[in-house]
């Protein structure tokens, strides 16, 4: 991350590389500053977009007008951030209520237990649709919040019947305090993205994820780092989780004001939006662990 002096002069100029893996999509990159098109736009080959145009059925390409599209705007990525959020939640509380209450019987963590592993995988096979697809679509982006919702109200339901003391409660609005504070700082100090900022970020983010994945599979056969656990190298890694969530929200922030400033199709809100959501829910599940830990008796 860097200030003024170190990032380039001028939005125009400033790459338009990959942030969240959410954002590493083909879509991103149309919309670098560098005066390249979309493809996918009808492009004919006019540096001048007022001569861009889809040609006729049957006839060669020419000039035409150019298709009517609405921009996206801050207000357009706060409404579909909401919409995202408020399934993602609404799913989750839906799941706790519906799932029995927890007991010392291991009989009643069997659909709790099922439905976070459905929730899980679901929402993880569509965020890797969501990452990599050109065009955004916004009924995959609130499908992947609904199933994450699921995820989230079972692991939530299962932290507050093993530490209580409204843990759930403090991880929400830890989450939501850590969003408008990284907000604030982002707007307030002109936080400048560079490239080494980014690839650390982006670097860290895969690691973290191989790490957890190899930590899952070495569960498997009865082994394991212990990276998951309640100790001292399991706060570690979540306190190491929650500083990486907040750097990814800068990069949502950047990313965001970047289509913004260069007038990107309306419909590149629910990729910001998704984006989002997966920053807080990264920021919740480390906070959620961190809270249980060091509540832990």
């Amino acid at each position: 991350m860097t200030r003024q002096s170190d990032a380039t002069p001028g939005l125009e100029e400033r790459p338009m590389q990959s942030n969240n893996p959410v954002f590493r999509s083909q879509a991103f990159q149309s919309y670098a500053g560098n005066g390249s098109a979309h493809q996918g736009y009808g492009q004919t080959g006019h540096s001048d977009p007022s001569t861009w145009g889809v040609g006729t059925p049957g006839g060669p390409a020419g000039p035409s007008a150019p298709v009517a599209t609405t921009p996206i705007t801050i207000d357009s990525v706060v409404q579909k951030t909401a919409i995202s959020l408020v399934a993602v939640l609404a799913a989750a509380a839906v799941t706790w209520l519906a799932t029995p209450d927890i007991t010392d019987t291991d009989a009643d963590l069997g659909p709790l237990i099922g439905l976070m592993t459905i929730g899980s995988l679901v929402a993880f096979g569509l965020s890797m649709v969501n990452s990599f697809k050109r065009v955004v679509s916004p009924a995959l982006v609130v499908l992947f919040a609904v199933a994450q919702g699921v995820a989230l109200g079972g692991l939530s339901k299962f932290f507050d019947a093993m530490i209580g003391d409204h843990i759930v409660v403090q991880a929400v609005i830890g989450t939501f305090a850590a969003f408008a504070g990284t907000l604030a700082a982002y707007k307030f100090f002109d936080i400048q993205v560079g490239n080494k900022f980014r690839t650390f970020v982006i670097a860290a983010m895969f690691g973290m994820v191989g790490l957890s994945l190899l930590e899952l599979v070495l569960g498997l056969f009865g082994a394991q780092l212990g990276l998951f656990g309640m100790g001292g190298l399991g706060l570690v890694f979540a306190i190491g989780g929650l500083v990486l969530g907040v750097f990814m929200l800068i990069l949502d922030f950047d990313i965001a004001e970047q289509l913004i400033a260069h007038g990107a199709p309306d419909r590149e809100a629910w990729r910001v939006a998704f984006g989002l959501t997966v920053s807080l829910v990264w920021i919740y599940t480390n906070l959620l662990r961190i809270l249980a830990i060091l509540n832990q008796d």
